[in-house]
């Protein structure tokens, strides 16, 4: 894996993240805060997690102290949870753009780096596929998803 593959994976995770968020925004309160859905979550604690866990990850590559989990502490708004993706967004791309061919093959959580970050992304594939099935029974479908989706909208707005 090259640090370019890395970046195209991590700029469709925030692509498909961005459309479940878009998405979320306009559901009312309580279907956002309901819980015992999907593994005891439910759309919020679905999408706090999905955060929480893409911010442990990076902040242990990058040598941080471990942080609070999202899990436990109050749930944030959707409003409020696009806001944090953003920071978090602008904080993996800073890491990213600080990366090295050879650091994808540095230890990383048992893992080399490279494979650790395609968990992440995976990770949020399963957790988005889970809030679709949530936004689409409200009403409100993300549409597809998948990474084919993102490249061909991605080729097209580099042709037109």
């Amino acid at each position: 894996m090259r640090v370019d593959d890395v970046r195209i994976l991590y700029d469709y995770d925030r692509w498909a993240t961005a459309r479940i968020l878009d998405r979320a925004l306009a559901v009312p309160p309580f279907e956002w805060s309901d819980s015992n859905r999907i593994d005891l979550r439910g759309l919020g604690g679905i999408l706090a997690h999905a955060l929480g866990a893409h911010e442990r990850w990076r902040t242990s590559w990058q040598g941080g102290a471990e942080i609070a989990r999202r899990e436990v502490a109050p749930l944030l708004t959707a409003e409020e949870l696009l806001a944090d993706w953003e920071l978090e967004w602008s904080a993996t791309t800073s890491f990213i753009d600080g990366l090295t061919e050879d650091d994808l093959d540095r230890p990383a959580d048992e893992l080399l780096l490279w494979q650790a970050m395609a968990h992440v992304v995976n990770h949020g594939t399963q957790h988005r596929s889970e809030a679709a099935v949530l936004l689409t029974a409200l009403g409100r479908s993300p549409g597809d998803l998948d990474l084919v989706d993102f490249l061909e909208e991605r080729a097209r707005a580099r042709v037109g």
